[in-house]
């Protein structure tokens, strides 16, 4: 297993981080002990959950996944410092959590306390904003006219800013979380939290967690140029296109107790024909080289320049091995060529 730094924070992780979503909707407490087990012993070093899940979000599932590891971590008390533990406070929007509310500085404070009682551990390693408190061009909304940038009050979004980092600031130094990072955000965004923690002394933002795959890959390269250079860890989240770039659900197949056989909060978003295009051409790719599509696409992503690791999530142990033994593989040029010129008939088909 490879290693990378978590941004600026010292923390070494590995390049697959060990997704966890499912765990309380397809899978059990029994699964997600064989999974955490077998990624350990694998050399993953990194987990990332949220209060938000499991998946489908509701307000039946929410807290379980949490609970779900909390309850391994209260069994194996001395192997918490084995991996880096990732979680998420939600958003606004969802009427369940904190009434569909704004991510305050009050929030923050009592939501890192309940996650630290659900996961059974004394300390978060890295925090994240699950999505700002502004829309975002996120799930399919970066198309333009979908959202208007020029509504929002900027002052106003700061000063929240502002009041989330003095919170995340009290949490730091309770010792309750070691660092902080973003999900579902912008250059934008990464940039005012960067300013706001330099010029009050706050916690600097770590990273931040955006999907990103061969079917979506709007972050390449400008947000990703700004991580780079301003030593900000890059996450992948759905790196296989929400379970599309395995190939089951090319023309419409959805095979019974798959991801895409439950209703989705924003719907099937990522089926499109063009989207059913672009994996048949990918899978055209992977075939003619001996590669699985899975693999193929997992480390198409593990090798984008700015990457830190990639977060992978799989409801049975042998996709789960599959999925690690695709950060072993070192893509050829050839192939590479061939991905890209896939890439670009459909650069962007959701």
């Amino acid at each position: 297993m490879k290693y990378t730094e978590l941004g600026k924070t010292g923390l070494q992780v590995s390049r697959v981080c060990l997704g966890t979503m499912t765990w309380g909707t397809q899978n059990t407490q029994a699964d997600a002990d064989q999974q955490i087990e077998y990624a350990l012993a694998r050399g993953i070093n990194f987990m990332d959950t949220a209060e938000m899940y499991a998946v489908p979000p509701s307000p039946a599932t929410y807290g379980k996944t949490e609970a779900i590891i909390g309850d391994w971590i209260s069994r194996n008390p001395s192997r918490r410092e084995e991996f880096v533990l990732a979680t998420k406070i939600a958003g606004n929007g969802l009427h369940y959590i904190r009434e569909g509310g704004d991510i305050t500085g009050e929030a923050v404070i009592k939501s890192v306390d309940q996650s630290l009682e659900r996961l059974q551990t004394d300390y978060i390693d890295l925090y994240q904003l699950h999505w700002p408190n502004r829309v975002s061009p996120h799930f399919a909304k970066h198309w333009p006219g979908r959202i208007n940038f020029s509504d929002v009050d900027r002052d106003a979004h700061v000063a929240q800013m502002l009041e989330i980092l003095q919170a995340l600031d009290v949490c730091v130094k309770a010792g309750k979380i070691r660092h902080f990072g973003l999900s579902d955000d912008t250059t934008w965004g990464i940039h005012q939290y960067l300013q706001l923690a330099e010029k009050y002394d706050l916690p600097r933002v770590a990273s931040v967690q955006n999907e990103f795959s061969l079917l979506h890959a709007k972050d390449w390269p400008y947000l990703l140029e700004h991580c780079v250079h301003e030593d900000v860890a890059y996450l992948p989240w759905s790196p296989l296109a929400a379970g599309a770039l395995s190939g089951k659900y090319i023309d419409g197949a959805r095979p019974e107790g798959s991801r895409w056989s439950f209703a989705q909060r924003n719907g099937l978003f990522r089926d499109t024909a063009q989207s059913n295009a672009a994996i048949k051409g990918y899978k055209e790719v992977a075939e003619k080289h001996g590669l699985s599509l899975v693999q193929m696409a997992l480390a198409w992503v593990d090798q984008v320049d700015g990457v830190t690791s990639t977060i992978i999530g799989s409801t049975s142990m042998s996709q789960l091995e599959e999925d690690i033994d695709a950060f072993e593989l070192a893509l050829s040029d050839e192939v590479l060529k061939d991905i890209g010129d896939v890439f670009r008939q459909y650069p962007s088909p959701y």
